[in-house]
C-alpha cells in the first residue's frame, strides 16, 4: 500500500511542522505573553493589597476620629450637666432668698394686722365698757330709781366682765 510507505515521509515532515508550531506557540505564548499575563495578574495583586492596607488604614483613622469624638462628647455632656446643676443651684438659691424676703414682709404684716386687731379689739372691749356703764346707769335710774356715777357705773361693769 502506498499510504503506508508515504506514511514515514508524510509522518516526518508533520512531526517536524508540528515542533516547529509548538515551538513558536511555546515561544510567543510561554515566553511572550504568559510573563505580560503574570505580571498584570502580580500588579493587580499588589494594587488589590495597597488597596486592603489603605481601607485598613482609613478604618483605622476612622476608628480613632470617632473614639476622639466620643471622648469631646463625654466631656461636652459633662460640662453641660455641670451648667445646668449650677444654674439649678443658682436658681434654688435666687428662689430660697426671694422667700425668705417675702416670708420677712409677711410676718411683718402678720404682726401689724395682729397689732391692728388688738387694738380695734381694745377700743371694741372699752367701747362696750362705756355703752355697758351708760346702760347700767341708765337701768338703775329707771328700775331702781337710784343715781349712779359714771364712775361707779364703770367700775361695776369691770367687775362683771371680769366675773363673767
Amino acid at each position: 500500500m502506498p499510504q503506508i510507505d508515504q506514511m514515514f515521509e508524510i509522518w516526518s515532515s508533520q512531526l517536524f511542522w508540528l515542533l516547529v508550531i509548538f515551538g513558536f506557540v511555546y515561544f510567543v505564548v510561554g515566553r511572550g505573553m504568559v510573563p505580560k499575563v503574570m505580571d498584570t495578574v502580580g500588579l493587580r495583586d499588589k494594587q488589590i493589597a495597597d488597596d486592603l492596607a489603605a481601607a485598613q488604614a482609613a478604618r483605622d483613622s476612622a476608628d480613632e476620629a470617632e473614639e476622639a469624638w466620643r471622648q469631646r462628647e463625654n466631656a461636652n455632656r459633662e460640662a453641660a450637666q455641670a451648667l445646668v446643676n449650677e444654674a439649678k443651684a443658682k436658681a434654688q438659691a435666687s428662689t430660697e432668698s426671694r422667700l425668705a424676703s417675702a416670708q420677712t414682709g409677711i410676718d411683718a404684716q402678720l404682726a401689724e394686722a395682729e397689732a391692728s386687731i388688738e387694738a380695734s379689739r381694745a377700743e371694741a372691749a372699752a367701747e362696750i365698757e362705756n355703752v355697758a356703764a351708760e346702760a347700767a346707769q341708765d337701768i338703775t335710774q329707771r328700775l331702781a330709781n337710784i343715781k349712779v356715777t359714771k364712775t361707779e357705773a364703770r367700775s361695776a361693769v369691770k367687775k362683771a366682765m371680769v366675773h363673767g
